[in-house]
């Protein structure tokens, strides 16, 4: 049994395709027009987050009219495709709870507003800046150039810490100290440090605690107030300056050492400078 092309291929329908292509080109057309002019006139005050919700919500909204325009106009009665898809509708939502889930997940994260778009977060031990807020899940480009995806139901449950949410943000370095040395003395040192370098603020003031008697050191905590977008040259000339001006005033950081024993019946490795072994040879 042959099937009759004839019933379908006709003038008529082939007009009615025709039509329905050209929709679609200006359909398509039009869709992103609004999309630049809506673009082009959200402000700039508004975050990229919300401009990203909004853009999307033209996509999603357009391509569904579009696609009933097109439909309708092939004449194409959506009857028993109502049908199919409240029971395609009831097996996906049974077989897809995580998805859904997700995208609960992802309402709550958008209305929460813990972080937006080109923030730097820290969920568990990954970090990097937000990349894109998605209904099943949010991309991070970690520091090193790779994109992280994390399930919004993982994020929902997770403690994130939003770490360029404020301004200005402290920096906590420990330094060790030996026991020998006069703490009044490493405390001026370290307030002096502090106050010389440029990229540390006045206000709020450091913070130069004395933490504990350590193992081998006394540990004191050195916090500094600076701008986010400088933590990296603030850390690294911290700990430039403190190294050199500790060298240089005679202060020691102290480090463990380790004594070889081979036994009750070895006498210890005898310990020798390095000036009496040159002196010998």
């Amino acid at each position: 049994m042959k099937f009759d092309w004839s019933k379908y291929i006709n003038a008529e329908n082939l007009e009615r395709l025709v039509i329905a292509l050209i929709i679609v080109a200006i359909g398509t057309g039009l869709i992103y027009l609004i999309r630049s002019l809506v673009k082009r006139v959200l402000p700039n005050s508004m975050s990229k987050q919300r401009q990203m919700i909004v853009t999307r919500f033209i996509n999603y909204t357009g391509y569904a009219i579009l696609v009933f325009v097109v439909l309708d106009e092939m004449n194409i009665d959506l009857t028993p495709f109502f049908g199919a898809a409240g029971i395609i509708g009831i097996v996906l939502g049974v077989a897809s709870q995580t998805s859904i889930g997700n995208i609960v997940s992802g309402f709550f994260l958008v209305s929460e507003k813990s972080f937006e778009i080109g923030d730097v977060i820290r969920i568990g031990d990954k970090s990097g800046s937000v990349y894109s807020i998605d209904l099943l899940s949010i991309k991070i480009r970690t520091f090193d150039g790779l994109l992280l995806r994390i399930p919004n139901q993982t994020v929902i449950s997770s403690e994130v810490i939003n770490v360029t949410r404020f301004p200005i943000r402290r920096l906590d370095i420990n330094v060790g100290v030996a026991y020998k040395e006069n703490l009044k003395r490493v405390k001026e040192l370290l307030e002096q440090i502090v106050r010389q370098n440029p990229l540390c603020l006045d206000e709020p003031e450091p913070v130069i605690l004395f933490k504990e008697f350590g193992a081998s050191s006394i540990d004191i905590l050195v916090g500094v107030w600076f701008e986010r977008t400088n933590y990296q040259a603030v850390k690294n000339s911290l700990f430039q300056d403190i190294k050199e001006t500790f060298d240089r005033e005679g202060i020691e950081i102290p480090f463990p050492h380790v004594t070889l024993y081979t036994g009750e019946a070895t006498k210890p490795f005898p310990v020798v400078k390095k000036e009496d072994t040159e002196a010998k040879g």
